[in-house]
Order: C-alpha cells, then structure tokens, then sequence
C-alpha cells in the first residue's frame, strides 16, 4: 500500500518510513510548501496514494485546499489528522491494510 502524508515535520519523515516499510507499506511525503512546481508534486503523490493523509495542523492552508480538491476529483481513501505520531499511522495502516 502507498500512502502520501502531505504536510507535517521534516523530522518525522524518517520515522514514519520505517514504520510503514515494517508493515509492508511505502510513505511518500509532501512538505505542503506550495512554491514552483509543488501543486504538480502533490498531485503527483496523491494521483499515486492508495491512502492520503492530509496533516492540518503543519502544513499550509494552500496544501490543505489543493490536496482536497484532488480527492474530490479522484476519490481515493484520505484521513485528515491536526498531527501524526508513529501510533496514529499505525492505526491508519491497519484500518486501510497493505
């Protein structure tokens, strides 16, 4: 399963990679930093998510709005989350399974 996390800390990143390689999964993130070609990046990433985990409360409104808008184009499954710790994209994985 492919899941695209779009917004929340750089630091994380790593983490969450690890996680979700653990449990059979791969984790493409997007900054949500909406400069240059970053609207094609994120759409990008959510054209390719069997998952799409949209963090509020690190990320910009832009992202936000953008990342939605995609969806509602091409409906796939998506969570929006204030933040994600390693025991929420745990949960997120076994809801949505490999």
């Amino acid at each position: 399963m492919r899941i695209g996390i779009v917004g929340g800390l750089d630091h994380s990143e790593l983490s969450h990679d690890r996680l979700a390689r653990a449990h059979g999964c791969e984790v493409k993130h997007h900054t949500g930093m909406m400069r240059g070609t970053a609207s094609a990046a994120l759409e990008g990433l959510v054209g390719r998510a069997d998952l799409v985990v949209i963090i509020t409360d690190v990320n910009s409104h832009n992202a936000v709005r953008l990342a939605r808008k995609i969806l509602r184009a091409t409906p796939r499954p998506h969570e929006l989350v204030r933040r994600l710790g390693l025991a929420r994209l745990l949960t997120l994985i076994a809801e949505h399974g490999p």
